[in-house]
């Protein structure tokens, strides 16, 4: 039987190997640290998700579209663009907009939440394919809107996408002349140790990931039968997650945000276990990783040279992750990960 103090031993234990994971990577390349990265990010947005699919029960096809706002408002928001196309706005900001992620991410979180509510009002009575086929329209708007957005006024610089979006800057006191730490930036430890940018960005990931894991437990109460609170909750993670993978890249554009994006958040979701944190998480870390481990391998093992360039290394990948996904649900049609209270049936009384 596991004991409350074994628990607290295997937590502290997991949450030492998580913040020792991106040194050990880094020795091997930034390559890896940047799967670690990328795994979070889709924490971030299947724990979002999870709301929505798993706890209210809503098939939501365009979730990507609140990653999208969170995204494209922090790119507007930290970057010269505005200024640059903008003469007005360039009298009052000469060299741009800069704004601290500290105003972003609630405003991000804001901004997609209403756009949240404002999808889940019309659509209180829709079910099933229904639901999913508005959703799935909403997002693909979305992406149309971003796409188009560069004429007559150039507002998202169309399908070239937006640049020279700062990198997130934490504990920075210009009043006391602290610079903060950059984490756009390596950080020399010692003169021979330093902890590399995309090293930094795996700690702040980590961090949002607990507080956000918190959020959509204390929200696994209540959303079962209220879709509106259910959708704004989801699209705040998804703002806020949108704002981090901005300040990561330093690049956005439409394409980051295809329909393709929020079928794979939904297969991570449906993978690892509608509703339950754990499997949803495992489920977010083998789809997000695996695809990058693959193109390693193809690379170390030069597919196209073996095969006369007749296979493709990114049709392999595909095609695996799609046989492994479909041998996965055959034999495990809940998850792998599924939550204990989740298909239990009731039984007669005295039934055992």
């Amino acid at each position: 039987m596991i004991t409350k103090q074994n628990k607290t031993v295997v937590y502290v234990l997991g949450a030492l190997a998580l913040c020792i994971l991106p040194l050990l990577l880094q020795q091997a390349g930034n390559f890896w640290v940047r799967i670690a990265d990328t795994a979070l990010l889709y924490i971030l947005l299947a724990i979002g998700l999870n709301i929505v699919v798993g706890y209210a029960g809503l098939l939501d096809l365009g979730f990507v579209a609140f990653f999208a706002i969170g995204a494209y408002l922090y790119a507007l928001m930290a970057s010269p663009h505005l200024s640059e196309n903008f003469p007005w706005f360039a009298q009052m900001f000469p060299n741009g907009l800069h704004t601290s992620i500290w105003l972003i991410i609630p405003l991000a979180a804001g901004v997609a939440g209403f756009f949240g509510i404002l999808l889940g009002a019309p659509t209180l009575k829709l079910r099933g394919d229904y639901l999913a086929i508005v959703t799935l329209g909403f997002g693909e708007i979305i992406r149309v809107f971003l796409n188009n957005l560069d004429h007559p006024v150039n507002l998202t610089n169309g399908p070239k996408g937006l640049s020279q979006i700062d990198s997130i800057t934490l504990a920075k006191w210009d009043a006391f002349g602290i610079p903060g730490l950059n984490l756009g930036r390596p950080l020399d430890i010692t003169e021979t140790y330093t902890i590399n940018s995309v090293t930094l960005y795996y700690y702040l990931f980590l961090a949002a990931i607990r507080e956000d894991e918190i959020a959509a437990k204390a929200m696994g109460i209540n959303t079962r039968n209220m879709k509106l609170l259910a959708f704004g909750m989801g699209a705040t993670f998804g703002g806020v997650s949108g704002t981090m993978f901005a300040a990561f890249q330093g690049f956005v554009s439409p394409e980051s945000f295809s329909l393709m994006e929020s079928v794979m958040i939904v297969a991570m979701v449906v993978l690892g276990g509608i509703g339950h944190l754990p499997g949803v998480i495992l489920g977010a870390v083998l789809l997000s990783a695996l695809p990058e481990v693959l193109r390693w391998v193809s690379g170390v093992l030069d597919l196209q040279q073996l095969t006369g360039g007749r296979l493709d290394a990114s049709i392999l990948r595909q095609l695996l992750i799609a046989l492994a996904m479909i041998i996965v649900m055959l034999m495990r049609p809940r998850g792998l990960w599924p939550t204990a209270e989740h298909g239990k049936v009731l039984r007669p009384n005295g039934a055992k």
